[in-house]
């Protein structure tokens, strides 16, 4: 069995469902305290995390991820018992394999091999590990990012262990994100019977146009990078659950997925002069999950694409399709950020897999990497 292999077994076998870590950190501390690297233990709120350094100048390059997973779901629902993991015809199944224990050991491994190859390099290499990132990660990644900019430590390149590929290892590394931007609205009528409507004003007619037009808006065309910026209902509630009472008010819940060819302000003002002309007397509330970012070109992502293709022989594709990711929290600091990882296909589904073979080819990419800038 692999290093990678073994320590991703390892790693599955805590039950770290977020924001509990269940000694995932104590496992990596312990590999990289031998090979260098020194710990600083981060607590914050309930939220476990660290970060690791070895050497002193720079450039640093930065390791980052997560040690936290989603829920398992319903425990029939899985063919294998999710934190005992098992391999079946060279697939590795147990929640977390491939978001992102895998990647984890990928990492520590890849720095092992790279140091006892490499113990002078040059600058240094870094792990900013949190067990928040898939829940509301508040007390995460971004606090330890406020915590190494108020003593001013800055990385130079960071690569986010995300499971980025599509169908082979290493063909999309996302190098950049799209924002995302909610927001709560609530739309003020009075309430009133509905056999007499001229006594009520019935919130739910007042908003549909408004939100019709929210819905059909042009926000912008996206660039070479993104694509454009999209808006999203999510959620509508209304009335008392009788059939003769117009409600008093209407809540919607929605989301913006926008490109850096608009801001967030800019998207707020632009809605709430759609709702003003509308006529709505509404409030609403605002919250910035993360601001987009964008990796176009640089180090990082010509010794990621050079890696790639010197270990899988293919051309990899940058994306900025998905989600958010904590790199939303490090791109702001300056840094170059990159997100590489395994397949996720099965990412947050029940029986979550990866081929264990992939595991020890990421190991070999991340290496590859780190002998490009650090060597």
């Amino acid at each position: 069995m692999s290093p990678t292999l073994a320590l991703t077994l390892d790693l599955i076998r805590c039950p770290s469902v977020t924001p509990v870590d269940a000694n995932c950190q104590e496992l990596m501390i312990q590999r990289l305290e031998d090979i260098g690297f020194v710990i600083e233990r981060l607590r914050f709120g309930e939220v476990d995390n660290f970060w690791a350094r070895r050497g002193t100048t720079e450039p640093v390059f930065a390791f980052a991820g997560h040690t936290d997973v989603v829920p398992t779901g319903a425990l029939s629902a899985w063919q294998s018992e999710p934190f005992l993991p098992e391999i079946r015809d060279g697939v590795l199944y147990g929640r977390g394999a491939a978001d992102m224990k895998g990647s984890l050991a990928a990492m520590v491994v890849a720095c092992e091999q790279f140091v006892a190859q490499h113990p002078h390099h040059s600058g240094s290499i870094a792990f900013l590990i949190t067990s928040d990132e898939e829940g509301v990660a508040t007390d995460g990644t971004v606090k330890v990012i406020e915590h190494l900019e108020a003593r001013q430590e800055k990385m130079t390149w960071c690569l986010v262990g995300e499971p980025s590929s599509t169908t082979t290892i290493g063909d999309v590394i996302k190098n950049g994100r799209r924002g995302s931007l909610n927001a709560l609205l609530k739309v003020i009528g009075v309430q009133g019977h509905v056999a007499y409507p001229q006594l009520a004003d019935n919130p739910i007619h007042r908003a549909a146009p408004a939100l019709a037009e929210l819905t059909t808006e042009l926000w912008d065309n996206g660039n070479d990078f993104f694509p454009a910026t999209s808006f999203q209902i999510s959620n509508i509630n209304a009335g008392t659950g009788a059939t003769n009472v117009i409600p008093a008010d209407l809540t919607v819940l929605f989301n913006f997925r926008f490109s850096t060819q608009v801001t967030a302000e800019q998207l707020k003002a632009r809605t709430e002069a759609i709702l003003q002309k509308h006529g709505l007397t509404y409030e609403i509330m605002w919250n910035l999950s993360g601001a987009p970012f964008l990796t176009a070109k640089g180090e990082l992502v010509a010794a990621s694409v050079a890696a790639i293709k010197e270990v899988v022989g293919i051309d990899t594709e940058l994306s900025t399709s998905g989600g958010t990711s904590d790199g939303r929290f490090i791109a702001p600091t300056g840094a170059q950020v990159l997100e590489l990882g395994p397949i996720n296909a099965t990412i947050h589904k029940v029986n979550e897999c990866v081929n264990a073979a992939d595991l020890d080819t990421l190991t070999e990419i991340y290496e590859g990497i780190l002998v490009r800038l650090l060597a």
